[in-house]
């Protein structure tokens, strides 16, 4: 296929700005008539109320953090966070907060859905889904899965290095997971695949990653931008230090874009006209860094700039609410690949709808999008939204849609 971008596409393509853009040219040809959705409107409102009603349940003084993988450390009412703190207590705060993104960097790339099947056991209590992909990836960081095994000797295990990660396997996966005939969990070769990429480009990218761990992208901010950055700041980073970890995805002069996919009805060649944003794991990855860079002294601003995430619980909710509406049937029955017009749709459809929902919240609120942004929306009230409404309709809590994944972004 013709692919026509160039490099003075890339920045663009890589901003929160062309996510919003060019989601909205799906949004408006939803309206239309002219995509696999009805959208109504009409449902919005309420749809916020549902989610407000959410928030407050989960936080009621409405003191809400950024949506982050942080959170699901403390599934299970466990203090995990306290114990990685106490393991971590001999080093100074920007080593800390290097090991910590470490952490969270690989636990945020192992966090596709892991389907309906798998569970992980800690201990007296078993956890699914993305708290037990959050505990499985901590159990594996703490006990120096992703460390060179020289320096785990060395009791420096808490750590993350490039040649480790690069040996992973798909069978040393399996046993992290307590993988299994009877615990089957979807994707596992894509995520050895991601491991192995994340390796490979920590290696080599010595000016983001200059101590070849993943923690050393705070060295190349600190570099960059002192201890006052935007978080758009941290997303660039995050986009141009990981992006070629992502597999058979659009490049551009050796650049992968990533979580950027082509919509065929806006063009049949690949252009900056025919491509849709979404960036969903890097944005959520930057919003997970936030804490750790905050502990480390850094003064971070600009949360509102940022996008809802394109993710199956977010846009579970739109179609489980009424506000999206398949208009075949059969689309519900099938499974659909990322790659899909229809999938694409969704998340498209997902993100605008966020920032609709958002708005109303902060209305509701009389709070500000700077006050509020739409990462404490995210985090306080739509991803469980979803959650909860797909309970309601459905005994198992699946996702309203049925989707092939590879492990690389749902």
């Amino acid at each position: 296929m013709n692919n026509k971008l160039d490099l003075s596409d890339v920045d663009y393509l890589f901003s929160p700005l062309a996510v919003r853009e060019t989601t909205a040219k799906i949004y408006k040809m939803a309206l239309e008539g002219n995509t696999h959705f009805h959208i109504d409107e009409s449902k919005i409102d309420a749809c916020a109320d549902y989610v407000l009603d959410v928030i407050y349940d989960n936080y009621s003084n409405l003191d809400i953090p950024f949506h982050s993988r942080w959170g699901h450390f403390e599934v299970g009412g466990i203090d995990r966070l306290k114990i990685l703190n106490d393991a971590l207590a001999e080093f100074d705060r920007d080593e800390k907060a290097r090991r910590k993104i470490d952490l969270v960097i690989t636990s945020v790339l192992l966090d596709a859905g892991a389907g309906t099947d798998w569970k992980y056991k800690e201990k007296n209590n078993t956890y699914n889904r993305s708290e037990g992909l959050a505990v499985a990836s901590f159990h594996m960081f703490k006990e120096g899965f992703f460390a060179n095994k020289v320096l785990f000797y060395c009791k420096d295990k808490l750590r993350v290095d490039a040649k480790a990660l690069q040996k992973i396997s798909i069978r040393g996966l399996k046993n992290a997971f307590q993988v299994s005939a009877s615990n089957p969990i979807v994707g596992l070769e894509g995520r050895v695949q991601l491991l192995q990429n994340l390796g490979k480009i920590v290696e080599s990218n010595t000016t983001i990653f200059p101590h070849q761990t993943p923690g050393s992208i705070l060295d190349y901010l600190l570099a960059q931008h002192g201890r006052n950055i935007e978080v758009n700041d941290i997303l660039q980073a995050v986009l141009k230090g990981l992006g070629a970890i992502w597999p058979g995805r659009i490049e551009v002069e050796g650049i992968n874009l990533g979580d950027v996919w082509h919509y065929p009805p806006l063009g049949a060649e690949i252009s900056k006209d025919s491509v849709i944003c979404f960036h969903k794991l890097s944005q959520w990855l930057t919003y997970s860094l936030v804490s750790p860079l905050e502990e480390a002294g850094f003064s971070i601003t600009g949360a509102d700039k940022l996008t809802g995430l394109a993710e199956y619980r977010n846009g579970g909710l739109f179609i489980d609410f009424g506000v999206l509406t398949p208009k075949s049937e059969m689309l519900m029955i099938l499974a659909h690949k990322p790659n899909s017009e229809f999938i694409v749709e969704w998340r498209a459809l997902t993100i605008q709808l966020l920032d609709r929902v958002g708005a109303r919240i902060q209305e509701k609120l009389s709070r500000s999008p700077a006050d509020f942004p739409l990462a404490k929306v995210l985090e306080g009230g739509t991803w469980w939204a979803g959650r909860k409404i797909a309970k309601e309709k459905r005994a198992d809590g699946t996702p309203p849609v049925m989707l092939d994944s590879d492990g690389t972004v749902f």
